[in-house]
């Protein structure tokens, strides 16, 4: 669990503590399960067998005994290796039961290979561990309101560590009870949160069975521990609960009230939290006074996982979405101002656990767009967020690029770039926003090549993508648009190199110009270049386009020679489909602006001069810091401000002023020795509609004209709006795809990998004909 935040001169520094493991699994870790229970007590689990088959396994609870006793509300919580089940009944019964999931796995044996062995045949245990009434009194009692004998909600939360981190406390059961005025009564609203602890206690075997001298010794005089639901002080407030939800892993309840207000209480002592400004140790927005848009009355209400936004449901039925927003006038420019430091510091605790556990926090990128016209409240987020969640962003030393596909965290930080610097189909992009569409869909076309082309041992006996027509038409797509990319970076690099203010740049007076100069042209190719991560996607993506081009020639010349057998055999065939395709592959592999091989000597190159940059001036400048700097502190030292140096190049900065250097003999000698090899002119007036990074105004004004024309994310190609076809929208970036779907094993394999879009946020499915 990340945070609090805790102040420290202008920054925050941030907490991190672990979590109990949260309950039963699926065998399988790319599967779950769904539970249900009837109001007559039949739990069914819904699972997925390893067939990926959908399978269903039914338990009836022993514990509701009587026919006409039925079940009103019911509660799960995953408590350690089981399940716990709250429920009560219309006899006003509140029950505890526990609940074990036997999965019936394969033998352990088959486990260590990480792939369960055979079908699983799962059963449901039951254990009855307590019962208690919900109504203290009874519903007869005449103290009592009669409002208020009716259960409105109903949780079990599981144990949780204290404070403190060594004593756990025991499970809880929480009932909420409401009242709500009417004409008559002159009683105004009231709810009442009643509390139970489930306690384990130790049973004492009566002394007269000890006098049993006889069979003293033949029995054990220690009984199993029973389970008691102790109840504890209630809570009561003057208005009505409509939901009831925990956050921060069960630490923190969340009470929402009919007349729209929200409240934070902590679950071990049920005091209401964040009522005050807090700026030294932040956990919420609230401490830092953001508040919700409207508090109006409703009768529903539903949380976002993040928490910083809810829909409502008015009490005329109608659904409206109410956010966080800071009331308070400007929360400030940078961060030397309180709230504006404050308010950083608690959206990155906040977005971190999303980001961690890949849940949707797209209401966060909402409710901070208004700020994205700060100079630099996007990098300052990035910035934090990558502190906070230890995200590797130094690839300097990296010669293999497996880790840098794999590294999740920084798509996700690229992916907040991204969305807060779209401004419109018909507005430029932020630089910020330019850098970081390019790397997330350069990182996609990337994994699906790789994916296509390395299939897992675990089906390579069962598919095999590159003998799938769809699949290799697919990567004919993803290689023009890489090829695309490679070609309109070097334009753009062009371009710098015969830019005479640019060149004026280079030098050591004034070499800090250099990256506002570049932001106003919004030319991003030079950072492209110069930031180790993107770098090193440029080159996995040429060594991905070598690889396809000798495929596509190893495919046709195996056609060639069937060809010959067949004409020779039964006087030739039509070219299969499949042929085609690879066909259309050499085509566009064979013919591109500029040479892959070249362009991957030439990265090659500037990478081994950036790491030698670094081992050179590195050291002297980490004992410049430190003068008591050794050994491996000395090393720490270094890798610290290299990283401090990437992030900086990475988040739009200019690169460090040792690599003035570099950056010179790259222009003036490495890049002019590349220039000779294409044809300039070729890639001034190519067509570079795919890549959709034309912003200058001509450009954006044409397209504007000429109507919206759209980019498959999958498919690399440009579709047009039809009513026969469905589409795909990302929920957070807007990119769009067509809703496909594969009749051969390797297509749907490789389609797959494309569940999220290439930003990692959600599809949307729009209907047939629309965009939005």
């Amino acid at each position: 669990m990340y945070g609090p935040a805790t102040k420290h001169g202008n920054g925050y520094t941030y907490e991190s503590s672990f979590v109990h493991a949260g309950g039963p699994t699926h065998p399988s870790p790319a599967k779950s399960a769904l539970l249900t229970i009837t109001t007559h007590g039949v739990i069914r689990m819904f699972w997925s067998q390893n067939t990926n088959r959908l399978e269903e396994t039914t338990m009836e609870l022993e514990s509701i005994s009587a026919s006409d006793e039925l079940i009103t509300h019911a509660s799960f919580a995953s408590e350690k290796k089981h399940l716990l089940l709250a429920v009560a009944t219309t006899s006003k019964q509140l029950k505890l039961i526990k609940i074990e999931i036997q999965w019936g796995q394969a033998s352990q044996a088959d486990k260590a290979t990480g792939r369960p062995a055979g079908n699983l045949s799962p059963s449901l245990v039951e254990k009855h561990l307590a019962t208690t009434n919900w109504l203290q009194g009874g519903p007869g009692d005449s103290s009592l309101d009669i409002s208020m004998i009716e259960l409105s909600h109903l949780e079990v939360l599981p144990s949780v560590v204290d404070s403190t981190g060594k004593n756990t406390t025991p499970p809880m059961v929480v009932t909420a009870r409401s009242r709500t005025p009417t004409e008559s009564s002159y009683q105004g609203s009231q709810s009442v949160v009643d509390r139970w602890e489930a306690i384990e206690q130790k049973q004492n075997l009566p002394s007269a069975y000890e006098q049993l001298g006889g069979r003293r010794n033949s029995i054990s005089s220690e009984l199993p521990a029973v389970t008691q639901l102790q109840k504890v002080a209630p809570v009561t407030a003057n208005k009505v609960v409509v939901a009831f939800q925990t956050t921060s892993f069960g630490k923190i309840l969340v009470l929402a009230f009919a007349d729209g207000t929200v409240e934070y209480r902590d679950r071990l002592t049920f005091e209401e939290l964040y009522t005050t400004q807090e700026l030294n140790k932040v956990q919420n927005l609230r401490q830092i006074g953001w508040t919700f848009t409207d508090e109006g009355p409703c009768q529903q209400v539903a949380f976002s996982p993040t928490f910083c936004s809810m829909v409502q449901m008015g009490e005329d039925g109608k659904i409206k979405w109410n956010k966080l927003h800071y009331p308070m006038g400007d929360i400030g420019n940078s961060m030397h101002d309180a709230q504006y430091c404050g308010s950083i510091a608690a959206l990155t605790v906040t977005a971190a656990p999303s980001m961690f556990y890949q849940n949707n926090y797209d209401d966060l990128l909402a409710i901070v767009r208004p700020y994205t016209t700060k100079k630099r409240f996007v990098q300052d987020l990035v910035t934090e967020l990558i502190r906070i969640l230890k995200i590797q962003i130094d690839y300097s030393e990296e010669i293999h690029h497996d880790s840098l596909v794999r590294n999740g965290s920084l798509q996700y930080c690229l992916s907040i770039m991204n969305a807060l610097g779209f401004r419109g189909d018909f507005h430029p992009r932020s630089f910020q926003g330019k850098f970081s569409m390019l790397f997330l869909n350069v990182r996609n076309v990337v994994v699906l090549i790789t994916i296509a082309s390395n299939t897992p041992v675990t089906v390579r006996e069962k598919l095999s993508p590159l003998d799938d027509p769809e699949v290799i038409e697919t990567l004919v797509g993803c290689a023009r648009w890489a090829l695309d990319l490679i070609a309109w970076l070097m334009d753009c690099l062009f371009e710098l190199m015969n830019d005479n203010h640019f060149q004026e740049l280079l030098t050591r007076e004034r070499f800090h110009e250099l990256a506002p100069y570049l932001h106003e042209k919004n030319n991003v190719a030079f950072h492209f270049l110069m930031s180790s991560s993107s770098r090193g996607f440029l080159s996995a993506i040429c060594r991905r386009l070598a690889h396809l081009e000798a495929l596509s020639g190893r495919a046709i010349e195996f056609y060639r020679k069937q060809s010959a057998v067949v004409e020779g055999v039964a006087g030739g065939r039509a070219a299969p489909q499949l042929q085609q395709a690879y066909q259309a592959m050499q085509q566009v592999t064979s013919s591109a602006l500029v040479k892959v091989s070249e362009v991957e000597t030439l990265l090659t190159g500037l990478s081994n001069e950036i790491r030698q940059a670094y081992q050179i001036f590195l050291p002297s400048l980490a004992k410049s810091q430190n003068n008591q700097s050794q050994g491996k502190q000395l090393d720490m030292t270094m890798k610290a401000a290299r990283v401090q140096m990437e992030l900086s190049i990475l988040l739009s900065a200019a690169p460090p002023a040792p690599f003035l250097q570099i950056i010179k003999k790259f222009f003036n000698t490495d890049l002019p020795a590349f220039r000779n090899t294409v044809d300039p002119g070729r890639l001034f007036f190519a067509n570079y509609d795919l890549l959709e990074v034309e912003d200058d105004e001509h450009s954006l004004a044409a397209k504007k004209a000429r109507g919206m024309v759209y980019v498959d994310v999958f498919k690399r190609m440009q579709i047009r709006p039809s009513p026969n076809k469905q589409w795909r929208r990302c929920s957070r970036c807007t990119a769009v795809m067509e809703d496909v779907f594969g009749s051969r094993s390797g297509f749907t394999f490789v389609l797959g990998q494309q569940r999220k879009c290439s930003c990692g946020g959600q599809w949307t499915l729009l209907p047939k004909g629309h965009v939005a």
